[in-house]
């Protein structure tokens, strides 16, 4: 006998706005999404029983998504209702929750929504998250050594683990750049991409430091958007108008405290005890798996999780994907549609919504052929995990 999960569920409904500079209000945003994933579904608003809201950088800074956009979106009558927050990994645990509610007979049609507008008209996109580099906290005794050395806001950890991989495994800056070129392959045939014209090797490596070693182009975009996606039982799925979506597996992991004396935080993640319950759940396993939809904050992001779910040994992430094979006509295709590095930057929604696209074999001039789609979140400084096994079939 399968795990009972496997399969109890898929994502029926989906909508996008357009991404980058799109100056709307947050709950604009939602709303937006929101009404092209219930016309999607082809259900009517008085059908949808669980809401799920997941808010950007603009949830921990004023003026994000909260628990109003119920009454902003004229949803009534609700079984299930909550503002999540795991940074990255939210919306694949968004997924998860209302798979679980939907299996429990709590909810029937479950709305998971994010929406994102950091970008400011006539600011530039590194201002959206540049508070910390603009207003750095001071605190006192052992924890200011980490502001007085200049360690603060995203970059920096995640440029301290890829030096880390660099030294302990032979990790190149080619490798990594193989990575932000394959994906911006993929976004030359998204049409929703914010970033279409091809580049090469030469473009990555001439591409400004942000912070050793990581260039411009191994950092994601940022983006003002919003994506809706809608997860109803599998029975009721196969009476709706989309191809179904079906969850297969899912798991989280997080490590936690990543200051404590011996932790390998940098190279060892969260997704290693992700993947043991997705697999296990899925009853598959790497081999099985025909694309990758993963988080890709940084380059690093890529290759870590990609090791850390067994497509190859720790440490051999770069001369594993060197060879080309996560671009197009490569054996492992990853990050189709471009990745937070080429395509949005919508948390953990924009692998998410690349595994809907692909799954339901929309993906265009990109599609390529998927049986088993696996579908990650990060968040923090590699410290929040969560991930979806998707798949088109059924059973």
């Amino acid at each position: 006998m399968g795990h009972p999960m496997r399969g109890a569920t898929a994502i029926t409904g989906f909508g996008m706005t357009p991404m980058g500079r799109i100056y709307k209000s947050t709950m604009e945003l939602a709303a937006d999404a929101t009404r092209t994933a219930i016309k999607d579904a082809g259900l009517r608003k008085d059908q949808i029983n669980g809401l799920l809201i997941n808010a950007g950088v603009t949830g921990t800074t004023g003026g994000g998504v909260s628990l109003g956009l119920q009454n902003y979106l004229g949803l009534q009558d609700l079984r299930l209702l909550n503002h999540m927050n795991a940074a990255g990994s939210t919306a694949a645990q968004m997924v998860q929750y209302a798979s679980l509610a939907i299996a429990s007979g709590m909810a029937n049609h479950v709305l998971c929504v994010f929406a994102d507008a950091p970008l400011k008209d006539g600011s530039s996109a590194g201002a959206a998250y540049g508070g910390a580099a603009r207003n750095p906290q001071r605190p006192r005794g052992m924890s200011g050594l980490y502001p007085a050395s200049g360690y603060y806001g995203a970059n920096t950890p995640y440029a301290l683990a890829a030096r880390r991989h660099m030294a302990d495994y032979g990790t190149t800056q080619d490798q990594l750049g193989t990575i932000a070129v394959g994906q911006r392959q993929w976004a030359t045939m998204n049409p929703l991409a914010q970033m279409r014209s091809p580049i090469t090797m030469e473009d990555y490596h001439n591409s400004r430091w942000i912070i050793e070693p990581l260039h411009l182009l191994d950092c994601c975009l940022v983006s003002n958007g919003a994506v809706a996606v809608i997860v109803s039982s599998a029975a009721a799925a196969r009476e709706m108008p989309q191809p179904p979506v079906y969850v297969w597996g899912m798991g989280q992991g997080h490590p936690g405290d990543n200051s404590r004396t011996g932790s390998n935080w940098e190279t060892e993640t969260g997704a290693k005890l992700a993947a043991r319950t997705a697999y296990g759940m899925a009853g598959v396993g790497p081999s099985d798996i025909s694309s990758c939809q993963v988080y890709d904050c940084y380059t690093y992001t890529v290759l870590v999780t990609l090791e850390d779910y067994g497509f190859c040994k720790k440490g051999e992430g770069g001369p594993f994907v060197e060879d080309g094979k996560l671009g197009p006509g490569g054996s492992l295709p990853t990050n189709t549609g471009g990745g937070e590095l080429s395509a949005y930057y919508m948390w953990g929604m924009t692998p998410l919504s690349e595994a809907i696209i692909q799954g339901r074999g929309h993906g265009g001039d990109r599609q390529v052929k998927n049986d088993v789609i696996l579908a990650t979140g990060n968040g923090g400084s590699l410290s929040y995990h969560a991930c979806l096994i998707l798949s088109p079939h059924a059973n």
